[in-house]
């Protein structure tokens, strides 16, 4: 049994304090821009690689839900067990040592920069009529195949996938960061990545991967509105009306089969005023035009500054939580 004094220690390796954790956010995101696709050995040792093949591994199609359970406790116990020996032996080797840990441990929870540049490379050649350099660059972060699709809905696949990854990649983790440390993160990353792997509504997994569709859908739910209002909010760098972005976003959420895409994807839809669409599917703002390449370029400014946002926001709640902390201490 795990003495209050060791369990007071484990929690200050977990969450060490205000200046710590500050410190490892703002190296993780250097590291984010100057390595943002990991290759080699860093992609062997990713979580999102590794989760993903041990859950394919232990998920086996047409199995039970009481197996999808399981698999997304083994993998999830698995790969949080070897980050917290990490954070907990550095911590006590040298504060600095468990800002590195805790900074890779982020940055494999999160990837900004290299959905960006996709997205950018995607508008770049979309915008200069090389509509299969174009669809090359989106299928990387869409499942549909955008080869069977036109211009304009592969311009709409690349914005929609841009507003849910940002949300999926970025904003949703820095959210756990923000209140449960580098665990919380990670925690999130794997739970997302196992609904990749296993949570998609198929005859094979349908049974499965419920759980991971459950657990991913439960863990996105508030960054995913977070994230919807702030895109609104910053509709106006793109000459848009926060109104009409607000409208659109209250009027078409709930449209998708996820009810967490669709708020991000709707407020992006509203903040550029344009029609998102996968057909057969969806259509969010059915009343407004078709998306242009051009419109890629204001959703990325969009997704710049929303991204800022919540870096900014992530802090302030960390240094909340460390006042409060502080107070609570004091007064015990």
């Amino acid at each position: 049994m795990i003495s209050n004094i060791g369990l007071d220690l484990i929690l200050k390796a977990l969450y060490p304090g205000f200046e710590l954790l500050i410190l490892a956010l703002l190296l993780s995101l250097i590291l984010d821009l100057v390595y943002p696709e990991h290759r080699g050995v860093m992609l062997r040792i990713h979580p999102v690689h590794t989760s993903y093949t041990f859950a394919l591994l232990l998920g086996k199609p047409y199995s039970s839900r009481l197996r999808g359970v399981i698999v997304w406790f083994i993998v999830m116990s698995t790969h949080l067990t070897i980050a917290l020996i990490l954070l907990i032996l550095s911590y006590y080797a040298h504060p600095l040592l468990w800002v590195l840990v805790a900074s890779l441990i982020l940055k494999f929870s999160f990837s900004l920069k290299l959905l960006l540049d996709i997205c950018y490379n995607a508008y770049v050649n979309l915008l200069e009529c090389r509509l299969d350099n174009g669809r090359r660059y989106v299928q990387l972060i869409v499942r549909r195949n955008v080869y069977s699709l036109d211009k304009p809905h592969v311009v709409s696949a690349c914005i929609e996938s841009l507003a849910e990854s940002l949300v999926d990649g970025f904003t949703s983790p820095l959210t756990y960061y923000a209140i449960l440390g580098p665990l919380g993160a990670l925690a999130q990353r794997i739970a997302n990545t196992l609904d990749g792997a296993l949570g998609y509504k198929t005859v094979e997994y349908a049974r499965v991967g419920w759980f991971s569709a459950k657990m991913d859908t439960l863990l996105n739910y508030v960054p995913a509105r977070l994230t919807a209002l702030l895109i609104i909010t910053f509709s106006f760098t793109v000459k848009s009306s926060l109104v009409e972005a607000f409208k659109v976003w209250r009027r078409w959420c709930r449209e998708t089969e996820s009810i967490n895409a669709g708020h991000p994807m709707s407020a992006m839809a509203g903040a550029l005023g344009v029609r998102l669409e996968k057909p057969g599917y969806y259509t969010l703002n059915s009343s407004s035009r078709l998306p242009e390449p051009i419109d890629i370029g204001r959703g990325l400014k969009i997704a710049i500054a929303t991204s800022i946002s919540y870096i900014l926001l992530t802090i302030a709640i960390i240094t909340i939580l460390n006042i409060a902390g502080e107070y609570l201490s004091y007064y015990h």
